[in-house]
């Protein structure tokens, strides 16, 4: 149901169920998928494409054009999943030539204020507190949170079921399954709340606390910590995806605590 006092340009593909509230504006070129809230004074830009069953609540922008003084006009998207809520007064950035595209997952939430710059690439569940701000070409991959007041340096990466401490500044890669703190960001230890919750079992989360101790704590180089954990650790899933994330890593790892403090 569209109320009049809404702005619906007449080429915009709206699917069935759609619910857009009064004063929201939606430009030509956007697509919304069934079930989808619009709230009041929401504005979706041309390139948006938004998935089932989102809520998109008041003041939030979606898919204005690239703060990138290198994008040139050309052609670009945001792509949002399915059941994922954006609150109040976000602003999630359309891609710019790099990748084209700024994506958000399903059943994602990015609490009031956050900013999604261009061409980042946010996962499944990923789950973005009040004033996060992301520069250009940050990857938050699935199940991370990241707390109030963060901020992420162009070009970082943050892996699955990563917990980041509020306040934050993040100038490096932070690896999966961590949480991080401290100023400036550490290891601080497993995310081992969060992998409980999401049924990782008890052997499981021990062999990757285990991992991480010689990745963090035991004072080897990165190169020397890889060829441990190839030898001395089984093959399995949550082995490669620490292994393939430290050796792909653009800006480099975070440091240990006590790395930090020598």
């Amino acid at each position: 149901m569209n109320q009049p006092l809404s702005y619906i340009h007449p080429e915009a593909k709206i699917s069935p169920g759609v619910k857009i509230e009064p004063f929201a504006v939606l430009y030509k070129d956007v697509e919304i998928g069934e079930g989808t809230w619009i709230g009041p004074h929401a504005v979706i830009m041309d390139g948006a494409r938004i998935g089932k069953n989102c809520r998109i609540f008041p003041g939030a922008v979606i898919a204005a054009i690239p703060q990138d003084m290198k994008y040139s006009g050309e052609d670009s998207t945001v792509v949002i999943g399915n059941h994922t809520t954006i609150r109040e007064c976000c602003t999630v950035n359309r891609g710019t030539k790099v990748r084209g595209v700024t994506t958000i997952g399903n059943n994602a939430l990015l609490m009031a204020y956050v900013h999604i710059a261009h061409d980042c690439i946010i996962g499944d569940y990923a789950v973005l507190v009040n004033n996060v701000t992301l520069g250009g070409e940050v990857i938050v991959e699935d199940w991370a949170i990241v707390s109030a007041h963060t901020i992420i340096h162009q070009y970082c990466r943050i892996g699955k079921h990563v917990m980041i401490q509020g306040g934050s500044k993040i100038g490096r890669d932070v690896p999966p399954f961590i949480t991080a703190g401290r100023e400036p960001l550490a290891y601080a230890g497993l995310n081992s709340i969060g992998l409980k919750r999401r049924n990782f079992p008890d052997e499981k989360i021990t062999m990757i606390q285990d991992i991480y101790r010689i990745i963090f704590q035991k004072g080897y180089n990165t190169s020397h910590a890889i060829e441990i954990i190839e030898k001395e650790f089984p093959n399995c899933d949550e082995k490669e995806e620490i292994l393939s994330f430290i050796k792909t890593s653009r800006r480099g790892l975070i440091k240990g605590y006590k790395q930090d403090q020598e």
